[in-house]
């Protein structure tokens, strides 16, 4: 049986926040199913943020490069915001969102940075699809975790 979490907040830029997920047994497995973020400005001023979603800490290296090949990282959203001029008759903003459909059994850690250099704060939304682990499954993910660790 599965069920669907969301969870949401606002990060300042640079900042890495813990979303707790761990269970005792490790029975309870994730997936990422939507990540979004959003200016806590929408519209007042020219953002370009990059959120990242890791499965381990990344206190010392919250950065604006995005790596693919990091088996750590979870998902990517990329987005830009800019701000509402008499020249300009709507709103111009473009995301583009990339999420691993892995499934984890562990906390994650998310972080916001402005790749322009700003200082605005995001909000960010995320959902996850939990479900149940047989105990191959949990092992599996944890190892997984374990291994991703000493990766860092």
């Amino acid at each position: 049986m599965s069920r669907t979490l969301s969870f949401r907040g606002q990060l300042p830029i640079g900042v890495e926040e813990r979303i707790s997920l761990h269970t005792i047994t490790g029975q309870t497995g994730y997936q990422i199913t939507k990540f979004q973020i959003l200016s806590s400005t929408p519209g007042a001023g020219d953002v370009e943020f990059i959120a990242q979603i890791y499965k381990t800490e990344n206190v010392n290296n919250v950065n604006t490069t995005p790596d693919f090949s990091n088996n750590r990282l979870l998902g990517v959203v990329f987005y830009q915001d800019k701000a509402i001029s008499s020249s300009v008759s709507s709103l111009r903003n473009s995301s583009t969102i990339i999420f691993d459909n892995e499934i984890f059994n562990q906390d994650v850690f998310i972080n916001v940075t402005d790749a322009a250099g700003g200082t605005v704060a995001a909000n960010y939304y995320i959902e996850m699809k939990q479900m149940d682990l047989a105990l191959d499954e949990s092992t599996v993910a944890t190892l997984k975790d374990i291994r991703n660790a000493g990766s860092q």
